[in-house]
């Protein structure tokens, strides 16, 4: 049978749409399921309070539960494989956080490579840690702190919540750029390591603002700087540590990640919900409440931080010898 010519056209102008269409209706239809967000860390952490409020704003945008489950363990490489091993669907999360630029150094052999294996989607905040001390501790400034470590050597224990975490670097940074000397000790969370803070056990951790920002506030704990290269809003009248270390920063972010592969456009669509959110007075006011800073970058810019931070932080893990537990 022949075809009219204009018939001819129109159909096969139909035909050449068809790949197309799954690809849009992709997009226009995500999600029509829960999503999973993988948090590799305990509940109650940073990396949790923050993958909730973000699942909470992307739930109630997007019409289908964002459910976040908690895989902690090997400084989130549990949760980094879960996801690699998930379809490349969209559904599967990762709430990705600074420990996962630590550990491609940190760790010798992963099973993985994060900057090629993890698509990188949105941030969500970039946030100090606050270099606390005992109230009874005789430093009430960086420089002073600085000058008795030197007057003291191996006499400062240095909390962290874990090798390999924000708080650790940060110290181990601080160590590298004054050379100075302190004693890491790794405890199971923030929690146990405040309380021994509290109690003079240990003599110095940089805590995430999380979970230090009531305690500086308070006057409870001395905080003697925030570690971000500008000071944080949430307490304007504590210097940064780059006020007397020029060039230190280091910031403890958050954001989401996907399997690499997953659709451009579901990876374009959860960047622009959530940074939408970041811009709501609402959810703003919530991240405030626990020292958080809204980052708002688009996926590309965001690959690219994790790419420098990774760089940065294997020159750190080198010079301090640093293992994982």
């Amino acid at each position: 049978m022949k075809l009219p010519r204009r018939n001819f056209l129109h159909l096969a102008a139909g035909a050449a749409a068809l790949p197309a269409l799954p690809r849009v209706a992709s997009a226009l239809d995500y999600p029509t399921r829960p999503v999973r967000i993988i948090v590799g860390f305990a509940a109650g952490g940073a990396p949790d309070i923050l993958a909730r409020l973000i699942g909470q704003w992307l739930s109630d945008r997007l019409g289908q539960p964002f459910v976040v489950e908690n895989r902690p363990g090997a400084n989130g490489t549990i949760a980094v494989e879960t996801v690699i091993k998930a379809a490349a669907d969209g559904y599967t999360l990762l709430a990705v956080a600074m420990p996962d630029a630590v550990n491609a150094t940190l760790y010798q052999s992963p099973n993985y490579n994060f900057v090629r294996d993890i698509a990188p989607i949105a941030a969500t905040s970039r946030d100090p840690d606050v270099m606390l001390v005992n109230p009874s501790f005789p430093a009430k400034t960086v420089p002073e702190f600085i000058n008795f470590a030197r007057a003291n050597p191996g006499k400062i224990n240095m909390a962290s919540p874990g090798v390999g975490s924000s708080p650790h670097m940060a110290g181990e940074l601080f160590k590298f750029m004054t050379g100075i000397e302190m004693t890491h000790v790794a405890y199971r969370g923030s929690a146990p390591a405040i309380t021994d803070l509290l109690g003079g056990q240990v003599q110095v951790y940089f805590a995430p603002i999380s979970a230090s920002l009531a305690y500086a506030k308070a006057g409870t704990l001395r905080a003697l700087a925030v570690t971000t290269a500008v000071r944080a809003e949430a307490l304007p009248d504590i210097p940064t540590v780059s006020d007397f270390v020029p060039g230190y920063e280091v910031s403890a972010w958050y954001g989401i990640g996907a399997r690499r592969n997953t659709p451009a456009d579901i990876v374009d669509r959860l960047n622009l919900e959530i940074n939408t959110g970041l811009a709501d007075p609402k959810l703003k006011a919530r991240l405030a409440d626990v020292g958080s800073s809204a980052f708002v970058v688009s996926p590309a810019d965001f690959g690219k931080f994790i790419a420098d931070e990774t760089e940065k932080w294997a020159k750190v893990v080198k010079f301090a010898n640093i293992k994982p537990e």
